[in-house]
Order: structure tokens, then C-alpha cells, then sequence
């Protein structure tokens, strides 16, 4: 039985899984303090963390009928996220690992996303391609075997993820934070043709597997000044609609081109745009024209939560993985390379794990 902690950014999460299968989850959520700001104030974040930690792991633990007692193993999300936010999260879990003596895992934030398929899918197909899309972070990745090979980048975001451009061109719109999902709301009474907006690096095949949302964001945002410079009202629907479109093309577009190119069968699509409904359905669509299984978590599981990390430190149990030695520190900046990250604080000593 494996409790993994989430503790990255504004969700505190925590999970129970074993064997593949999730028994019972918690997320208590400080994105309502941060709203007021227009985005995460790391402080708050990790304030909040501190008093929610307790408290969700115990709801988590009613939620799937266990007791502390019940727990075999400790993982938790070591990077890369806010350092203050994940010290909270880290500093619980290395608690309950020693009190319980069970083995602790340290466990990469993104890597925790895409094992949060295998929770309503089961075992993830080796090869398969994986697409993140989050507030953060867009990737696309190569995956074999998560707990024990290495994950291959076949593209990453060169500047603004996903994510920041919908937040940020929210801003502009004048839709509430957070603003990924404002915008899918309010593209629902817009026409996704309406503007023009551009497609970021879809022409020269160097960057074929390359993200960049910054221009997007930044012509979405003339394209609203130009409107209001103008005297002319907003239409809000209609530039929430085109953006959306926009960024689901460039998603999709290049996720089924690189299943194509590598031979790959299968696609999952995870992190928190993968909640877009627009994503969703061109992924769907597109998929289904190449003959591409696609794999997307629910929507509970999109978003940061410790069941995704519980279903890594699953992973690594089974799979024999060493344990984190009990000085496992933060990573906040820590590239996605294994799904294990066991960063420990210079000079200090390596303690055995059990």
C-alpha cells in the first residue's frame, strides 16, 4: 500500500494505491487566496500547504477505509515545483516514512501525471507517446518503461507552456484566474474561426516536435488592445474559441505527427489542459484518422493530486526501485529524465533506506 504526498504547487494531495489501483484520494485546493493575485503566490502556497497536509492525508485514508497502520511505503513529489511548497510536502512525508519505518520514494511531479493514467487504464503500452500539457510544463515524450528506463524528449516548450498562455491571455480577456478553464467556458458561445490567431512553430520540421506559446499569447493579447483601442466591446467568446483552437491544433497536430513518425500506437494526453475540452476532442478526432489509441485521464486526475504520485511510488515498489535515502531534499527545477528523483542536500549524510 503506497500513500504518495502532492504538495508542487496550490493542490495538497494525497493517494493510496496498490497494486495499480486506486483506493482513495484527497486534494484540498488554495486557488481561491490566490485568485485575488491573478496567479500562485509561493508564500500562500506553502502556507496553505502546511496546514492542509495533515488533514488530507487523513481524509485520503477515510476515503479508501485504511488506517495509518495500513501503509507499506511513503512517495512524495521532490521537484520540480515551488522549492517552499515542496519542502512542506517532502518534510511530511519523510515524517510519516520514518515514523511508520516503511521505504520513501521521492517521485518527479510530471513523471506522477503520466502514471496517472495507468489508474483508469491500467499499464501503460510500452512504447507509447505522451503528451504534457499543463500550467507549466508542455512536453512530448517517449515513454517505455516509467519506473525503470529513461524518458526520451522528443520536444519541449521553448517559453510559455500551454498552460501560462491560456492564463495569461485570460488576463487580457478579462476572464478570471484560473484561466484555462474561464477560457473553455467562455468558448462555448464563441466561433473557433473567428480570429485568425497563429500556430506556432508548424512550418520548419527542425521544430516539428517544439512548442512556443508566447507569440500566441502575445497577438491574442494585441488582438483585444486593437479591439478596445478601437472603442469597439470585446468579443470574448469568440477570442476564447480562436485561442483554444489555436493551441489544441498545435497539440494535437504534433503529437499524432511524432506517433506516426516513431511507430508509435498509442497516445496518452495528461496534465491539466488535458482537461480542455477542446484538446480532448481534436486528440480524439485526430487520433481516430491515424489509427492511434488515445489514453486520457479523467478529469479528477488531470490536475495535481497524490494519487498520480502514489501511482508512481506503485511503480517503483514493483519494479524493485532503490528507496530515497531519508535526507531527500527539493528539487525545484528538476528535468524529467527517470521517474524516480531522489536529490539529496550537498554534504550531507546519505541515510540507507529500509
Amino acid at each position: 500500500m503506497v500513500l504518495g504526498i502532492e504538495s508542487s504547487c496550490d493542490e495538497t494531495g494525497a493517494g493510496l494505491v496498490r497494486e495499480g489501483r486506486l483506493l482513495g484520494h484527497a486534494v484540498a485546493s488554495s486557488m481561491d487566496e490566490h485568485a485575488r493575485f491573478g496567479g500562485v503566490v509561493p508564500e500562500i502556497a506553502a502556507r496553505a500547504h502546511v496546514h492542509a497536509a495533515a488533514p488530507v492525508v487523513r481524509a485520503a485514508l477515510a476515503d479508501a477505509g485504511l488506517a495509518m497502520s495500513d501503509i507499506d511505503a511513503v512517495a512524495v513529489t521532490a521537484g520540480p515545483g515551488l522549492s517552499g511548497a515542496l519542502q512542506v510536502g517532502v518534510a511530511a512525508a519523510k515524517g510519516l516514512a520514518y515514523a511508520l519505518d516503511v521505504p520513501l520514494y521521492g517521485v518527479h511531479h510530471l513523471a506522477g501525471h503520466v502514471a496517472a493514467d495507468t489508474l483508469e487504464h491500467g499499464p501503460l503500452p510500452n512504447p507509447c507517446m505522451v503528451l504534457i500539457v499543463s500550467g507549466g510544463h508542455t512536453s512530448l515524450l517517449l515513454v517505455r518503461d516509467l519506473a525503470r528506463d529513461p524518458i526520451v524528449h522528443l520536444g519541449d516548450t521553448l517559453d510559455d507552456a500551454a498552460g501560462e498562455c491560456f492564463d495569461k491571455a485570460a488576463r487580457v480577456f478579462g476572464l478570471p484566474y484560473p484561466g484555462g478553464p474561464a477560457v473553455d467556458r467562455a468558448a462555448r458561445e464563441g466561433d473557433p474561426q473567428a480570429v485568425p490567431f497563429p500556430r506556432p512553430l508548424t512550418t520548419r520540421r527542425e521544430h516539428r516536435y517544439t512548442f512556443s506559446f508566447s507569440g500566441l499569447k502575445t497577438a491574442a493579447a494585441r488582438w483585444a488592445e486593437e479591439h478596445r483601442a478601437a472603442g469597439r466591446p470585446l468579443p470574448v467568446a469568440d477570442g476564447a474559441a480562436s485561442l483554444q483552437e489555436a493551441v489544441a491544433d498545435v497539440l494535437t497536430r504534433k503529437a499524432v505527427a511524432a506517433c506516426t513518425e516513431h511507430g508509435v500506437g498509442t497516445l496518452v494526453v495528461v496534465g491539466g489542459v488535458a482537461a480542455n475540452s477542446r484538446v480532448r476532442a481534436l486528440a480524439e478526432e485526430r487520433c481516430a484518422a491515424a489509427g492511434v489509441e488515445l489514453r486520457v485521464p479523467p478529469l479528477r486526475l488531470c490536475t495535481d493530486n497524490g494519487a498520480m504520485i502514489a501511482a508512481v511510488g506503485d511503480l517503483l515498489v514493483r519494479a524493485g526501485a532503490e528507496p530515497a535515502p531519508l535526507d531527500l531534499t527539493v528539487d525545484p527545477s528538476a528535468p524529467l529524465e527517470y521517474a524516480s528523483l531522489h536529490p539529496a542536500a550537498p554534504g550531507s549524510y546519505q541515510l540507507a533506506g529500509r
